[in-house]
């Protein structure tokens, strides 16, 4: 493959300073230009192209970096600066320049690839523009990411030693119940303590996000959010539908592999302490040590599916865009976040060296190879992903590496179990993926709902989208928080069901790989290189997949996983 390099800048200065003084003259510009023909629209596009992919790479890098040390008051307030001092100065000009755009003689002759998709979002982002929002996204920005600096400073103490919450989860696979039983209350307690705020904090951002959606002229956020997201290829209709179809066809099998849990740990009662240790009661699987031994065992996997794959992960690591190790004062979660003018993207995680991160190196292997398949795209706006088609790059590598998961583990039987693990983690994320997506329609057309109808509601949907099978007697109190865990709540409201959408095609895709490898991975390829130049549905259909999530669909891709499951069991 040949090596992306930053490309020098035609429009902007290479020593830009980043104070909206030094970037209000080319906003001005773009916003004065004369545009006489095709070519001074296609130019000017590209000048706007180059503004849009430095100024996003910038606030990249400083998000990054505070979130790599959240006890570092400078980047704290590096980040805070763009927030509150460029991005509002921007949003004005963003509008004028999309109705420039819009209203342009020339934008007719723009029928290659990518324009109409990029020219309908035009038009939606001017519909839904309201200049006093402007000062509402810089609160909510700024006010979201206290979630993160909130749980990057939880931790507990065992056995003397002090552990993150993502470092002390390792105990919950011990074998030994009465450590996964005491851990487990130490964690929970210590989220406990954080209730309260957690609660206050989102009650300002549920209120903020109201707001917003009323001054757009929607009737609550939830609608204004489908807009917003250019939720152009589905609708709420479509959501119920598929919480419907995993309700109907993913929660049985669920509990199936829930009762078999039980009866395979021995237990007459399956606590919440018993859900992430082995089901086999085996020690924890320890596929690597250190940071460095997942990235280069990463890379190995990789070569091993195309010689492509494993190089994009060389490059990143040459430009150090990796930063894979869990410790103090770093933020929680994981990421790969797009670098438009440099072209390699940066991985971010909290690795411990579990099974899990494995696949979340591999699922955020698959985001940066999709950054770097779509790079050669003329404009940022080609680059810009929806979710659903993003998230299909990653999850569908998280499945089509699996048999190449040796470079990790020393014996057949540790292989396995690790797919087999897998597997059951799928009939886990499609419900829960289904419970914080109904949670959010719930919350946004609920308006002045109190906490506590929250949590009760939200105790309704793990009744209704869980297997049933654990008993939480003790743990009760616990049970209502645990919406807290999940970030995208709080920092990227409905932002979720799309990891549901792209897992059923990722299963439809691996469904096909078993059967023919090399035109898969083309095809895959072929989609990704795509970018967001066509409809979810032709890029789905690229890719040799569908885009449904109708119940015949949904049925059918639950009886490939469950019999691939099936296979995982026997010797």
């Amino acid at each position: 493959m040949s090596v992306i390099e930053k490309p020098n800048r035609t429009f902007l200065s290479s020593e830009l300073s980043f104070t909206w003084e030094n970037l209000k003259p080319y906003f001005d510009n773009l916003l004065s230009r004369e545009i006489e023909s095709k070519a001074d629209l296609m130019q000017w596009l590209n000048d706007r192209s180059e503004l849009n992919a430095v100024l996003e790479e910038e606030f990249a890098w400083r998000y990054i970096r505070m979130n790599i040390d959240t006890t570092n008051k400078n980047l704290q307030e590096s980040f805070q600066f763009f927030v509150e001092k460029v991005n509002p100065e921007i949003a004005p000009f963003e509008n004028k320049l999309n109705q420039k755009l819009y209203d342009s003689d020339y934008k007719k002759e723009l029928t290659e690839d990518g324009f109409p998709i990029l020219l309908r979002s035009v038009a939606n982002q001017i519909e839904l523009f309201r200049e006093e929002n402007i000062p509402l996204f810089t609160k909510l920005e700024s006010e979201s990411q206290k979630y993160g600096a909130i749980s990057a400073g939880l931790s507990i103490v065992y056995n003397g030693e002090e552990f993150t919450l993502q470092a002390a989860a390792k105990f919950l696979k011990n074998t030994n119940r009465e450590i996964r039983e005491e851990v487990y209350y130490l964690i929970q307690n210590r989220r406990f303590e954080e209730v309260e705020k957690l609660d206050n904090l989102f009650n300002e951002l549920v209120e903020l996000r109201q707001q917003v959606a009323q001054n757009a002229d929607f009737e609550n956020y939830r609608d204004y959010m489908f807009k917003s997201m250019g939720r152009f290829d589905y609708s709420v209709a479509d959501c119920e539908a598929f919480h419907e179809s995993i309700k109907k066809h993913l929660v049985p099998l669920l509990k199936e592999v829930t009762e078999k849990r039980k009866k395979m740990l021995g237990l007459e009662t399956l606590k919440p302490w018993d859900l992430s240790v082995d089901i086999n009661l085996q020690e924890p699987l320890k596929p690597f040590d250190s940071g460095e031994e997942l990235l280069e065992k990463t890379i190995a996997c990789f070569d091993k599916i195309d010689p492509f794959f494993g190089e994009c992960l060389r490059e990143m690591n040459r430009k150090k865009h990796l930063d894979l190790e869990s410790k103090k004062g770093k933020a929680p979660g994981g990421f790969n976040y797009p670098l438009y003018e440099s072209g390699y993207p940066f991985i971010y995680m909290n690795a411990v060296g579990s099974f899990r991160d494995i696949v979340t190196m591999i699922h955020e292997g698959g985001h940066a190879i999709h950054s770097v398949l779509s790079h050669e795209l003329d404009l940022v706006d080609f680059k810009g992903l929806t979710s659903e088609i993003a998230e299909l790059a990653s999850m569908s590598m998280e499945l089509i590496s699996m048999d190449n998961w040796d470079v990790f583990f020393d014996n057949e039987a540790d292989l396995k179990r690790a797919k087999r693990d897998q597997l059951i983690d799928i009939l886990g994320t499609l419900p829960w993926v289904a419970t914080i997506d109904k949670f959010q329609h719930w919350i946004y057309t609920h308006k002045n709902h109190t906490v506590e109808e929250r949590n009760n509601y939200w105790l309704e949907l793990t009744e209704e989208f869980s297997s049933g099978e654990v008993d939480w007697t003790g743990a009760e109190k616990f049970k209502a928080s645990q919406w807290q865990r999940q970030l995208h709540l709080y920092e990227v409201p409905f932002y979720y069901i799309e990891y549901g959408m792209a897992q059923l095609g990722a299963v439809a895709l691996w469904r096909n790989y078993k059967k023919d490898p090399k035109k898969t991975i083309q095809r895959y390829k072929n989609a990704l290189s795509l970018g967001y130049t066509k409809s979810i549905g032709e890029i789905y259909e690229a890719a040799g997949i569908k885009f449904d999530f109708s119940n015949e669909y949904v049925q059918e891709l639950s009886h490939f996983i469950y019999e691939e499951l099936q296979q995982t069991f026997k010797d």
